[in-house]
């Protein structure tokens, strides 16, 4: 049994009845393929944060399939090398400070109305494994928006919003 995340960030798996892949993709054509991320803000109460989570110029790659797959790559800018080739033998402060600043997750994904629905099955965080990330999305143009849930991030709850740019 997998834990669910504080803050309402994860929906139960069971509300949500898995489609096929397919026929996922199908009902968001406006967003299958390979978008690059712009931007992470956070929020409190819909006030804006002064510190950005991954820094001023975070970078990562959002990748939805025709066939219903997702996966996401988000990157804090400007992160230091390990002082060593051997992730295992780099010095543990080294070790969490690349935890810390670096998220993947994939999976399978479906839409309902404005929301993006991200079942997780491989995460960088393993809480996630098994559950669905629930995403209001907003496509304009080559630019597409995600907010998430209130999500307990530094020990507050904080609304991640991302800002993603087709690729070409």
């Amino acid at each position: 049994m997998r834990r669910s995340l504080p803050g309402a960030v994860i929906v139960s798996a069971v509300l949500f009845a898995w489609p096929p892949g397919h026929a996922s993709a199908q009902r968001l054509g406006g967003v299958t393929g390979t978008w690059r991320l712009r931007s992470v803000t956070t929020s409190v109460d819909g006030v804006v944060s002064d510190t950005a989570p991954y820094g001023p110029f975070p970078t990562g790659r959002l990748t939805y399939t025709a066939d219903g797959q997702v996966s996401a790559i988000v990157s804090a800018g400007g992160r230091r090398s390990l002082s060593v080739a051997d992730r295992r033998a780099a010095p543990v402060t080294e070790r969490a400070e690349a935890f810390a600043t670096f998220l993947a997750y994939a999976g399978c994904y479906r839409v309902s109305a404005d929301t993006i629905i991200h079942h997780v099955e491989v995460a960088s965080i393993e809480n996630w494994v098994g559950t669905n990330l629930v995403r209001v999305a907003r496509l304009k143009g080559n630019r597409l928006t995600l907010r998430t849930p209130p999500t307990s991030y530094s020990g507050r709850l904080q609304v991640f919003t991302l800002v993603w740019e087709r690729m070409r």
